[in-house]
């Protein structure tokens, strides 16, 4: 059976990718899939820079408002739905657009999941009860060992990522990098064509830190006191309040820093959010660069899509 076809464009945080979508949509039957971890929650509106009303009436858009902030979607959630709604769109005769830049949703699109067991929480205690009374570095030293290039890749702090390394070889007596390598190539369950924006860094600097200031005058704080006061179990720690800005005003709510210096770590956040998705690009294999400093990038999306889909 022949998988059925699907664009993806990437990018990463202010670089263009919805200006330039809907744009296409606007000459091709178009519609888009949310290819973006943080737009999948109710009533994050402004931190997550979500299509406005108008946008969303224009063209249909999936994915997006699916969870609740309390809730956890995943990357095989992400592959499970993208699969159906692109079937989907194309038995209405029109053509699935994947856009965004949550690069570790594509990895597992394309490249597949990996079988790694579930947590232990017998386990998960023996190791945080072993960092309690020997520390952190213990771990590090004894994941050093058994894992050197799982270890390589960690910092000495990542206390998560050690103990769940730690964790898979204690389940199945293997390392985790072992595991990534011995991961079965799968036939992806779409024929993706792939194009990354690429814009110079310094313009998507100027741009984040134009957007943050934007959304807390459009109302971040406000929003997400709203959040705190609609969902009382939310955490500092819940994953929907990891999102980059939305931790940073939590902090701010609770006294921790000023306005200004919100402003501050909230740009840099999503500074670093961009660098990590440039890193992606660089490793991901795509079909199609687009420099967003030529003119001719939208026209080149444009005739690729159209190549791609047969039109």
């Amino acid at each position: 059976m022949t998988a059925p076809k699907a664009f993806a464009l990437l990018g990463p945080t202010a670089s263009g990718k919805t200006a330039l979508a809907l744009e296409a949509a606007a000459h091709l039957p178009l519609e888009i899939i949310s290819l973006d971890s943080a737009l999948v929650y109710r009533g994050m509106d402004i931190g997550t820079a979500k299509p406005s009303a108008a946008e969303r009436a224009a063209v249909p858009h999936h994915l997006i408002d699916i969870v609740s902030p309390l809730q956890t979607y995943s990357a095989a959630d992400f592959v499970g739905d993208c699969v159906r709604l692109a079937s989907e769109i194309h038995a209405r005769g029109r053509l699935p657009l994947i856009v965004g830049g949550t690069m570790m949703y594509y990895h597992a699109l394309t490249t597949g999941l990996n079988a790694l067991p579930e947590a232990d929480p017998a386990v998960r205690a023996a190791l945080q009860a072993e960092k309690a009374e020997y520390g952190l570095a213990r771990l590090y030293d004894r994941l050093q060992q058994i894992d050197p290039d799982t270890a390589g890749r960690l910092k000495p702090a990542d206390s998560q990522r050690i103990e769940r390394a730690l964790e898979v070889f204690e389940i199945t007596g293997k390392p985790l990098s072992k595991h990534f390598s011995e991961q079965q190539q799968h036939a992806p369950p779409l024929d993706v064509h792939t194009a990354a924006l690429l814009p110079e860094r310094s313009l998507v600097h100027e741009r984040i830190a134009l957007r943050f200031k934007q959304m807390l005058s459009d109302g971040l704080i406000d929003e997400t006191a709203a959040l705190r006061r609609q969902y009382p179990e939310l955490t500092a720690d819940t994953p929907a309040m990891r999102c980059v800005g939305y931790r940073q005003t939590w902090d701010y709510l609770d006294g921790a820093f000023g306005l200004e210096t919100l402003v501050e770590k909230g740009t840099a956040a999503t500074r670093q959010l961009a660098k990590r998705q440039f890193t992606w690009l660089r490793k991901i294999p795509t079909d199609t660069g687009l420099d967003t400093a030529d003119p001719q990038h939208f026209q080149t999306a444009l005739t690729m899509m159209k190549q791609h889909f047969g039109i």
